[in-house]
């Protein structure tokens, strides 16, 4: 590789990495979510259910990444602990699956901006050419935000984890302050009432069903914890502190969701007896409404004005650009190692000659994520929707190397907890994988098929860098 002699900068404080695992699995979807999953799903009660267990279990699997870090303290994370441990065969299969899980949550929340925008400021992007995909209407005016929060942030993030953890660390408080703000509305006002939440689960599914349902989309939901050894190799401080990073980010992450998806349960629009009603409604509603979580702000905070979207738009653009930020930083560092191991062509490994960061790989994410907002947020969920299995797949890996690592160095807690690592992301897996009518939460027809031709690509891909070896 050309620039091998340069190393990536440790420029990146606790605070900062702290930030990065928040913002990552805080995004679009917290706001999103509730209207769409969580309610319809599992309800108040079933979905706080599933995400505290969820939250557990990342917990387990955040001690096996801890033990792994500390092992191999490099860049690439559950590329590198496969390779080490496994070797390159599984490396390559646990990054290919890793590398898709990363990369589609950039454009998921570029493509957010102008779905969220039509709800926040009605119709100011929907200007220029229009055609529909999949049934969701595309406009022009829409597809240039999304390409210029692209380019923005690709370009921010080529400039150095220095700028990019200051900023994502502020918007990250950002995004907290806002849902503190709607946490002490939803207790003064009279609007929000514990009543509200009857019905406590679902009426579509059985409570286990329920539960299950919401627990199968934890490993998209905590995507993000996971990002902090990507950076390992730019942390300026030691790293025996990561454990604790990445609890606090998944207790804070479960924190938001739960807090966010009971907040919107306690309050009900005008003429809806219970959140039920409303959520079955959705379908036939357009604007604010349409999303409960958006409009619960609108309710507790917005009939006297414009606080309501105010704040609103200080959370979800301070969620939506943070997970941006984030992934593109997570993404670019395990493409950086690959290519660093030539299983990429040495180009995505380029350094940027003044800030050091790998700038090849961040274009590459950049250019591959334009593609999205052309497509419209029906065909994109399609794709979303799989990215849990890549993720599922990486918990599984890091479990396993640091079952196998722990067994060979007889440190007993890591045993048990790479082996209930690797145990749960099994599970994750049939969840997804294997239809069951009676829970209903494995992946869609749509997403099978993008699945497939994931599976298809790297196989190519794969038989094709053996070829170059």
């Amino acid at each position: 590789m050309n620039n091998q002699e340069h190393k990536l900068r440790r420029e990146l404080s606790l605070l900062n990495v702290w930030s990065l695992a928040l913002g990552c699995i805080i995004g679009s979807g917290a706001f999103i979510l509730p209207g769409s999953t969580f309610l319809p799903g599992g309800g108040p009660a079933g979905t706080a259910i599933a995400i505290t267990i969820g939250a557990a279990v990342m917990i387990i699997i955040a001690f096996n990444y801890d033990f792994m870090i500390r092992h191999y303290p490099s860049a690439g994370g559950e590329f590198t602990y496969a390779k080490e441990v496994f070797g390159r065969r599984n490396a390559f299969v646990c990054s290919w699956f890793l590398l898709f899980s990363y990369i589609v949550i950039v454009p998921q929340n570029a493509s957010a901006l102008a779905f969220i925008s039509r709800s926040l400021i009605g119709g100011v992007f929907q200007r220029g050419f229009h055609y529909k995909a999949a049934g969701y209407d595309v406009y022009a005016g829409e597809i240039v935000l999304s390409l210029c929060a692209l380019v923005v942030f690709a370009l921010l993030a080529v400039r150095g984890v220095k700028i990019t953890g200051l900023i994502q660390t502020c918007l990250v408080f950002a995004l907290l302050g806002g849902v503190a703000v709607l946490a002490v509305s939803a207790i003064i006002s009279p609007k929000a009432s514990f009543l509200n939440l009857s019905p406590a689960f679902s009426p579509d599914y059985s409570r286990a069903g329920g539960v299950l349902r919401i627990l199968a989309v934890t490993p998209w939901a905590f995507v993000g914890f996971d990002t902090i050894p990507q950076s390992a190799e730019e942390f300026k401080f030691f790293h025996y502190r990561t454990k604790y990073v990445m609890c606090f980010s998944i207790l804070f992450g479960a924190a938001v969701y739960i807090l966010i998806n009971t907040i919107t349960a306690s309050v009900l629009p005008a003429g809806y007896v219970s959140w039920a009603d409303y959520v079955r409604d959705i379908p036939n509603k357009e604007g604010i409404i349409s999303l409960p979580a958006f409009n619960v702000f609108d309710e507790l905070l917005g009939k006297s004005g414009k606080s309501g979207i105010v704040f609103l738009g200080i959370s979800v653009l301070g969620a939506v650009l943070s997970c941006i930020i984030g992934f593109y930083m997570a993404a670019s560092r395990l493409i950086y190692s690959m290519a660093r191991d030539e299983f990429l062509p040495a180009w995505f490994g380029g350094l940027h000659a003044r800030h050091n960061t790998p700038s090849n790989a961040i274009f590459f994410i950049m250019g591959v994520s334009m593609l999205a907002p052309f497509f419209g947020r029906t065909v994109w969920g399609w794709i979303v929707d799989m990215s849990s299995v890549g993720a599922a797949v990486g918990y599984g890996y890091t479990s396993g190397a640091a079952l196998k690592l722990a067994v060979r160095e007889g440190n007993t807690p890591i045993v048990f907890s790479g082996a209930a690592g690797v145990v749960m992301s099994l599970i994750f897996l049939a969840l997804l994988l294997i239809p069951v009518p009676a829970l209903n939460c494995s992946l869609s027809k749509e997403s099978y098929l993008c699945l497939s031709v994931w599976v298809i690509l790297g196989a190519i891909f794969s038989k094709f860098s053996r070829n170059r070896e």
